[in-house]
């Protein structure tokens, strides 16, 4: 890529991005990547003598605890 090209951020296409950003796959200005960073909501859960899950389903959470009640 050219130093001195800098791409427009893809969501709000107003701002330049900056050379360290502009390398990622999505290139977004800092204020539009915190806003998408935000909307994914994800927790690591250890399973019963198993490993670690990425669970990002609520729902998913709630099936693996083998004590709940109805």
């Amino acid at each position: 890529m050219n130093e001195h090209y800098l791409p427009i951020c893809t969501c709000c296409y107003a701002v330049r991005v900056e050379p360290h950003r502009a390398r990622a796959m999505r290139p977004t200005c800092m204020e539009c990547g915190e806003m998408l960073a935000r909307k994914v909501q994800h927790t690591i859960a250890p399973l019963n003598k198993s490993n670690y899950m990425l669970i990002s389903n609520k729902d998913e959470l709630k099936q693996l605890n083998p004590k709940r009640t109805i």
